[in-house]
């Protein structure tokens, strides 16, 4: 990865799944746009995975897919095993001009499943620090939720993602399609840097970026 101080790419990811938990269930698909603060776009990642067989499917997930056939048939056409997949998608962060931070919303949920997946299958993380793994990314990634409640000066019990207006997401649906919430996920990001731009600077450590 090419050194970039202090000018971070953003791996703004959502995920589906076919239940709650990547300890019992599988991640479907996952969608990657990488952007910085400024918008500037440096491509996108976008893949479909087969169901693990060592997992179940969580009946109230499914019960909730039915509801929803042309992003079930998004995240489940043309799958492809894991294990080929996230090493795949390793090497595509890996060579994109900048560090790299992972961003998503929550960061909890599809964070937690990226880590799960990248660390089982591609020996690396969704974290950066200091382990024996392959790093791709540096520190602990965004959570957009946090980062859009806490901006917005709003309490928490208003701080869900579909509280922001319209243009935030550049008005790009929220369709389930991981590749369609991604990209409205990443005009977010750069909306809410615009807002973190505009307000004073607090003083502290130098950039992790070096």
């Amino acid at each position: 990865m090419t050194d970039a101080p202090d000018h971070a790419i953003f791996i703004v990811t959502d995920i589906e799944a076919d239940g709650p938990t990547p300890l019992r269930h599988s991640m479907l698909s996952f969608a990657s746009v990488a952007i910085d603060a400024d918008g500037q776009r440096y491509g996108e990642f976008e893949a479909v995975l087969e169901p693990r067989a060592d997992k179940t499917q969580s009946p109230m997930t499914m019960d909730w897919w039915a509801t929803q056939p042309e992003a079930w048939a998004a995240a489940t056409t043309g799958a492809e095993p894991a294990e080929i997949v996230m090493p795949r998608y390793a090497d595509w962060v890996d060579s994109l001009p900048g560090p790299c931070v992972f961003a998503a919303a929550p960061m909890m949920f599809d964070g937690l499943w990226m880590d799960h997946y990248l660390d089982s299958f591609a020996d690396t993380r969704v974290l950066g620090g200091p382990f024996a793994q392959r790093q791709i990314f540096k520190g602990g990634g965004v959570c957009l939720y946090t980062m859009a409640g806490t901006l917005r000066g709003v309490p928490y019990p208003q701080w869900g993602m579909s509280r922001l207006p319209a243009e935030f997401f550049g008005h790009i649906a929220h369709t389930h399609k991981a590749i369609d919430d991604a990209r409205g996920f990443a005009n977010v990001l750069v909306e809410l840097m615009k807002i973190s731009h505009a307000l004073p600077p607090i003083s502290g450590s130098q950039s992790d970026f070096r």
